[in-house]
Order: structure tokens, then C-alpha cells, then sequence
């Protein structure tokens, strides 16, 4: 992250910052979904893509979930099996999207979850990804007195509860690099996506995976250096491999558990809450409650919103067991002010079509000057699906935004975007191509250990 301080960068802390706020957006939201021109043609790792039943097994657990579904929704079954998502085993444990729906229609589920309810929100993903939102459900009234005293420890001050309950009323999550690797997730790794619904939404609420330490760093020492300081729940199986447990934090059943039964248009679903709850408790050293949309600074960044980028690389190598680089293309001085570029905006390009033809989506965090606050930039992070050229030859990015209120990609212009983006996740293969640029692993590990050093020093 070259030149970036990230302790003065208000990356992800978009909670005072509405998307209007943004000048001069020309993105064109479509009611219709987008076909891109530019299509990834190859995946990195085997999948199984089969769209017919091949045995009385599948054939037995196919028939339960008909049993289980309304006729729309089995018809999102059957379109799963025929567009073949429904039978791929790219899980953890080779499981397949079968598999792990099978098991949330036949074992029990959380207490205050329903069985039905789960598989329909499944089938709705399937059938289109872009439903993943990040947009935050309302607490209904009967809840709320509840839901006040826990996050105020029963405080029986009347500024406190109101205070609380203005916030509560007027929530924006920050979980915008939760829910892009949630959706990427959904769309990339379709069978371990489900396998982790499955385990979040059992009654552990949580779920085992095991990873490859080269997957967060060639030195296995500095894996588990990482492990250990983003505090994951982990054992080691010998030098190369570890087993994970992820989990949401303690507060995120109960959201789900209301959204079970109160989950209005547009909100998120219960698999958002949970999926995005583990996700930011594993970026936040295990500090994040969904109640308030809160994690604990530490000595990377003093804010207590969102994910900053050290922290979402880390999620996102080991959601989905893949090294990830964080490329970082804007120089931000100690102001938190945008003052040039590491890269020139055709090598961006460059890299970005390099990656979506490896198969890969990318997830960017793209910035923007806060006028509330001194103009220091603000930030939100999205997922570049593909890439295509309009007739008179300009260059059009498709993405998937979790805060924009469609169902839909959207587009948005290369010469918009490009200037705009601070970070891309890049497969190490790309982002190696160019040693100039200290990569934001060794500059959050180097933030991380002096900062540790000046408190022992002064404490």
C-alpha cells in the first residue's frame, strides 16, 4: 500500500455517507440483467458440472426437496439442476449443493430458524446472485425494548436508550467487503457457499474448513502469525494445512431469527446476516456485533465500522482458500487525500481483464472525497462480474453493488471507474507480474508489529 497510511483512510465507513453523496456517478442501473461481452472462460480449480440426476441418491434427495417446495420454488430447483449449480462439488469436503440442501431439509436447524424458509432464500440466490444485499432490516417494535437493553447492558438512562434506539432505527451496515465476498462466494465457489449456509444455520451455528497455509502466506510461520492475530479459531495438521472454525458473532442468530419471520423487501436475508456476521468476525479479530454494526479498532485502523483492506484480504484468502493480493493503485497522503497513483490506468485495465479471464470476479474498494468530512476520501467496496464495449467503443465494467437497492448488475463506465479505485484482490500470478509496489500484506504486518512496539514502549 504504498504512501497509504490505512489508519487515516475512511475506507468502509460509509455509515454517514449515502450513495447520492457521490458526484457525478454515471452508472446505469438496468431493470434487465446485463450480458457481458467479455466472459471469464476458465476457473482455477476442478468443478463438477453435471445437469441431470445420475443415481437413486440423488434422485431420493432431489424428490424430499420437491416435497418441501411450493411450485415456484421448485421450479428454481429445477432450474438449478439444469443450469448445472445444483450437482457442483467445489466445497471444502466435496460436497454438493444437493448435499448441503438435503441436509437443511432433513436435519434440524437453529431453533429459530425455519427449514423452508432457508431452502427458498437458497434457491433465490441461485437463481440470482445479485439478490445478496447488504441493506439493513428494521427491528419491529415488539423487539426492540429487548434488543435496546442488550446493546445498552439494561441501562436505564433515558439518553442512552434513545440514543441507541436513533441508531438502531437509522442503521447502514458497514459490510460492504462481507458482503462482496459473500457474493463472490455464491458465485465462484457455488457448493462450499452452501456448505457454509448449512453449518451457520445449524443449530452449532458454525462451521468447520480446512485451508493451505501457502494460501495466506508462502512462509507457513507467517500463516500462522496471521491465524493467530486475527485470534481464528483454528489446529494445525502438520505444517501445510489448518482446520477453521467460522462462526458468526453471538448476536447475529437473533437478527436472523427476526428476519425468519419480519424480513421486508430489499433487506437482507437471513443467509446475509449470518454469512456477512462471519465473515466481519473474522476480519475484526472476533470483535463485530450485529447489533450495532460495530467492531473494536485495533492496530491497524482506529475505526469501528467496516473491514479495511488488510482485513478483507485476509477473509477473503481464507473463505475461499485461494491467495489473494491486495493491489493497491492510489497514493493517499497522512490526510486521508488522494495524491497520485501507483499505476498508470491501462496497466489497471490491463490487470483487471488478466483476472476476469482467469475466471475470477475481483472485488475493489473504490473511493470518493467525503465533503462531511474535509474531504478525506470515503470508500465502498464492490465486485467487478465482467467487462464489455459499447458500440462506440467505450469500455463498461459490470458489477455487483450490495448497497444499490437492484437485484441486477450494473455498469459502470472505465473512465469512471478506473481513476477511482484504490485496491483490487488479484491471484498472486498477476499481482506478482510487478515487484515495484510493496504489496498492503507486508505494509499491514509492518503497521501491525510497530504499532505493537510503540505501545510496549509507551504504554
Amino acid at each position: 500500500m504504498a504512501g497509504v497510511n490505512i489508519n487515516t483512510v475512511n475506507m468502509y465507513k460509509v455509515a454517514n455517507v449515502t450513495k447520492t453523496d457521490i458526484p457525478d456517478k454515471p452508472v446505469q442501473n438496468s431493470e434487465e440483467k446485463q450480458t457481458p461481452a467479455f466472459r471469464a472462460h476458465a476457473y482455477t480449480t476442478p468443478v463438477t458440472m453435471r445437469t441431470s440426476l445420475a443415481n437413486k441418491d440423488e434422485k431420493k434427495k432431489y424428490n424430499t426437496l420437491i416435497e418441501e417446495l411450493d411450485r415456484d420454488y421448485q421450479k428454481k430447483l429445477e432450474f438449478a439442476l439444469k443450469s448445472g449449480n445444483l450437482l457442483k462439488n467445489n466445497s471444502n469436503d466435496k460436497s454438493t449443493v444437493l448435499d448441503n440442501l438435503y441436509k437443511i431439509a432433513t436435519e434440524d436447524r437453529d431453533p429459530g430458524l425455519d427449514k423452508v424458509t432457508i431452502l427458498q432464500e437458497c434457491l433465490d440466490i441461485i437463481t440470482n446472485p445479485y439478490v445478496i444485499t447488504q441493506t439493513c432490516e428494521d427491528i419491529p417494535s415488539e423487539y426492540q425494548k429487548q434488543i435496546i437493553g442488550l446493546i445498552t447492558g439494561l441501562s436505564t438512562d433515558p439518553k442512552v436508550i434513545n440514543k441507541t434506539k436513533w441508531e438502531l432505527n437509522n442503521m447502514h451496515t458497514g459490510t460492504c467487503p462481507a458482503a462482496s465476498i459473500e457474493f463472490d462466494l455464491a458465485t465462484k465457489h457455488t457448493a462450499e457457499f452452501f456448505r457454509l449456509v448449512e453449518g451457520l444455520t445449524s443449530p452449532k451455528n458454525e462451521v468447520s474448513k480446512k485451508i493451505k497455509m501457502n494460501s495466506l502466506s508462502e512462509k507457513s510461520s507467517d500463516a500462522i502469525w496471521l491465524l493467530n492475530t486475527f485470534k481464528t479459531p483454528h489446529k494445525m495438521n502438520g505444517f501445510d494445512e489448518a482446520e477453521i472454525v467460522l462462526k458468526p458473532d453471538e448476536n447475529a442468530i437473533i437478527r436472523a431469527r427476526i428476519q425468519n419471520q419480519h424480513k421486508d423487501k430489499g433487506e437482507r436475508s437471513i443467509i446475509d446476516v449470518l454469512m456477512q456476521s462471519t465473515f466481519m468476525q473474522l476480519g475484526s479479530q472476533q470483535t463485530y456485533n450485529s447489533l450495532t454494526d460495530k467492531r473494536a479498532p485495533n492496530e491497524w485502523t482506529q475505526e469501528n465500522g467496516g473491514l479495511i483492506d488488510f482485513e478483507k484480504t485476509y477473509v477473503e484468502s481464507v473463505v475461499e482458500d485461494k491467495n489473494t493480493t491486495s493491489v493497491t493503485y492510489q497514493n493517499v497522503n497522512e490526510e486521508g487525500k488522494l495524491i497520485g497513483y501507483t499505476k498508470d490506468f491501462g496497466t489497471i485495465k490491463k490487470e483487471l481483464l488478466e483476472t476476469l479471464k482467469l475466471g475470477h470476479n475481483i472485488i475493489i474498494g473504490y473511493t470518493w472525497p467525503d465533503p462531511e468530512n474535509d474531504g478525506r476520501l470515503a470508500g465502498h467496496e464492490i465486485t467487478i462480474v465482467g467487462y464489455k464495449v459499447k458500440p462506440n467503443g467505450e469500455g463498461v465494467f459490470i458489477c455487483q453493488d450490495s448497497d444499490d437497492d437492484k437485484s441486477s448488475p450494473i455498469e459502470m463506465t472505465e473512465s469512471f471507474l478506473l481513476p477511482k479505485i484504490h485496491h483490487a484482490g488479484l491471484p498472486d500470478s498477476i499481482a506478482s507480474k510487478d515487484f515495484k509496489f510493496k504489496d498492503s500484506w507486508e505494509y499491514g504486518v509492518d503497521d501491525f508489529q510497530n504499532l505493537k512496539k510503540d505501545k510496549e514502549t509507551n504504554p
